[in-house]
């Protein structure tokens, strides 16, 4: 069910058993696979701002009051696409599927603007293609050891007691469980024992719309010997990210895609920076896509059989911001 782009992920390999530093990008179906080592990146017109690797050289002043508009679908075309959802979990073809939608925003800020000034965990500017703020991470690989960090479950930062709600809220937690326990299984067949360290982990993300809470575990182990050094089986074997899919997988594809009734593209594609020895890399979530003179924003929430339709409206339109402050 999951076309990849067999040859690209043997080049990824390649350079990681070469211990070649390069950045990868991978879109959504892994149809799309690139690398880049430090040079071609330099070339490429990529900006990349993660924790552990920068090529930003100057600082960038931000001179002007931010204007911000969307412009999200109606709720009756928002439930076309829900009730799809919902039919085949009740049908029992899947019991959780991320269901992402596509907003027209106007801006005066350039995507280049927007990554230059938001802030996040990870940050990359396609030439101006693209560009996403990204609070999520997806895999780190330190030492032999790989660690994922699923994150699922938002709520506003300014209800009254909003972190507790948000633990004990009864669908986020179904939820979370479920993409905890679908990531301890992908990350079963490229690593061995594998444990959730910590589980519900809030974490507050500042956006200039609103304040928000998000909920993430950290599930870890160690690489088997026949994935050592081979990022791109790894890769391979992992994605579709779990968080941004739903479960069981394969199913669950086939479901976004006729739900859905537009192509994701790079938007909860994955990206990385391997530096020789360790990965870092990140779901590309929080992403705006320029299409002629027209900018999208892509957001989306997980569907569960408690999701309730108006709730799921809003947090897809919630997640339409930028966090610059």
């Amino acid at each position: 069910m999951f076309s990849t782009n067999h040859q690209k992920f043997m080049e990824m390999d390649e350079l990681s058993l070469q211990k070649v530093p390069f950045f990868f990008v991978i879109d959504f179906l892994s149809e799309k696979v690139e690398t880049y080592t430090e040079n071609e990146i330099e070339k490429s017109g990529l900006l990349i701002d993660f924790q552990e690797f920068s090529n930003i050289k100057k600082e960038h002043k931000l001179d002007k009051k931010v204007e911000w508009k969307s412009f999200p679908e109606s709720l009756e075309s928002f439930k076309n696409g829900f009730d799809k959802v919902q039919k085949n979990i009740r049908l029992g073809n899947s019991y959780l599927v991320n269901y992402t939608r596509k907003t027209k925003i106007e801006t005066n800020l350039s995507l280049e603007e927007i990554f230059y000034h938001s802030n996040a965990k990870y940050k990359v500017f396609y030439k101006d293609f693209f560009v996403f703020f990204s609070p999520e991470t997806f895999v780190k690989i330190v030492d032999g050891k790989i660690r994922t960090y699923p994150m699922k479950g938002t709520i506003d930062a300014s209800l009254e007691n909003a972190a507790e709600i948000l633990k004990s809220d009864k669908k986020e937690k179904a939820e979370h469980y479920t993409v905890v326990d679908l990531l301890r299984n992908d990350l079963s067949m490229v690593a061995d024992e594998v444990k959730v360290d910590k589980f519900q982990h809030i974490d507050f993300i500042k956006t200039r719309q609103k304040d928000l809470y998000a909920m993430s575990s950290e599930i870890s182990g160690n690489i088997k010997p026949e994935f050592e050094g081979k990022l791109g089986s790894i890769m391979q074997k992992l994605l579709p990210a779990g968080s941004i899919l739903g479960a069981p997988k394969p199913k669950t594809l086939e479901i976004i895609l006729d739900a859905e009734g537009y192509e994701r593209g790079y938007y909860t594609g994955v990206c990385g920076w391997f530096d020789g020895e360790n990965v870092d890399s990140c779901v590309m979530i929080r992403y705006i896509e320029k299409e002629g003179d027209q900018l999208y924003f892509k957001s989306g929430g997980g569907i569960t059989h408690m999701s309730k339709l108006e709730d799921e409206y809003q947090e897809m339109k919630n997640k339409i911001y930028v966090p610059i402050h």
